[in-house]
């Protein structure tokens, strides 16, 4: 792609070459300093971990244009332990925060003139993974890693952007099991969720959203994200588990929702039983952002929410234009979120 020709505002969320690209690696026990590469394509061995058993973990972060021009990362400090958290689960070595927001910094600033303007709604997004890597066989943890930050312009991750989506609440299958890898971000779990994705757009569905894997009986997050509730009397409650992904936007969004606008907030098990209950609901995370979900299909029966599920709620509205505004800077960042790219 050309930067200087790129209609901006008309990007969807997919994958686009930009020159350079971080690599480290881990070998012997420690890390190197890593160095940026042009090259996309890797040589790996055959008998690679990531390939057979599925030792790998990735990140998803954004880089925004403020007004001014400057770069900002949003809390990217929050990724580097959630990544050092999945590195655990994964019997991977941890990367030490410098290193992880080293090669972030410097692959955005190698890219920087793909940073989408301010104002146009399109971000630099960043994926940040390892794989474990090196000659191998048996069910054993690699003895080579590799940590890689690419990054790609992108637009919203729904293409009907912030407009309200349409979630099946899938009964039959498990997003993760109790006590499994649900709380590391891994491969895995995505891959598990491909075919009740399918399944639910051949539906009408725009995703899903998953139950828990022991009584299918409270929501846990959708296939991309986690979910938030807002509650006929006004609370918002979003689901606790040990089984879903630690959003950092979902945490961000509870704080916004408390301290600056007086919500009260949930963390708590959500029955499905409570949908009757539910006036607004939303989906949030990194490449979600905060979208607003219209309606659940559940047994059959459509469950619409605000506005007949046509548009978004207030409540879901007014957190998304605050969360949007603080991480391009229109708002004052009291909290030390933003981290300027330079």
């Amino acid at each position: 792609m050309n930067p200087k020709t790129t209609e901006w505002s008309k990007l969807d969320f997919s994958y686009r070459y930009v020159p350079y690209r971080f690599h480290a690696y881990w070998k012997d026990g420690a890390w190197n300093s890593g160095k940026l590469v042009t090259e996309n394509k890797l040589l790996i061995d055959e008998g690679a971990v990531c390939l057979h058993y599925g030792q790998e973990i990735f990140e998803g972060m954004k880089a925004q244009r403020s007004e001014d021009g400057r770069i900002w990362l949003f809390r990217p400090e929050e990724n580097a332990r959630r990544f050092q958290d999945s590195a655990r689960r994964m019997l991977m070595p941890e990367i030490p925060e410098e290193l992880f927001i080293r090669g972030i910094k410097e692959t955005i600033l190698a890219n920087k003139e793909y940073v989408p303007p301010y104002g146009t709604g399109a971000s630099l997004y960043i994926r940040p993974f390892m794989l474990g890597v090196g000659e191998n066989l048996g069910v054993r943890p690699a003895p080579e890693f590799i940590f890689i930050v690419f990054v790609t312009p992108v637009g919203p991750y729904f293409k009907e952007g912030f407009k309200p989506i349409s979630l099946k609440v899938e009964t039959y299958y498990d997003r993760a099991a109790a006590h499994g890898v649900g709380a590391a971000k891994t491969g895995g779990n995505y891959a598990a969720s491909l075919l009740p994705l399918k399944q639910a757009r051949e539906e009408g569905f725009n995703d899903v959203v998953y139950l828990d894997s022991v009584e299918h009986k409270y929501f846990e997050e959708s296939g991309v994200a986690n979910i938030f509730f807002v509650l006929k009397n006004g609370t918002i409650a979003t689901p606790k588990s040990d089984a879903i992904l630690n959003s950092i936007t979902r945490r961000s969004l509870v704080r916004i929702a408390r301290d600056d606008f007086g919500f009260t907030v949930e963390e708590r098990q959500i029955s499905v039983a409570e949908i009757k209950d539910f006036v607004e609901a939303g989906a949030c995370g990194t490449a979600a952002v905060v979208t607003p979900i219209g309606s659940l299909g559940y047994k059959g029966e459509i469950h619409k929410f605000y506005a007949d599920g046509k548009e978004p709620g207030p409540i879901t509205r007014k957190l998304y234009e605050h969360l949007t505004a603080l991480q391009i800077g229109d708002v004052e960042d009291t909290r030390g979120w933003l981290k300027e790219v330079v």
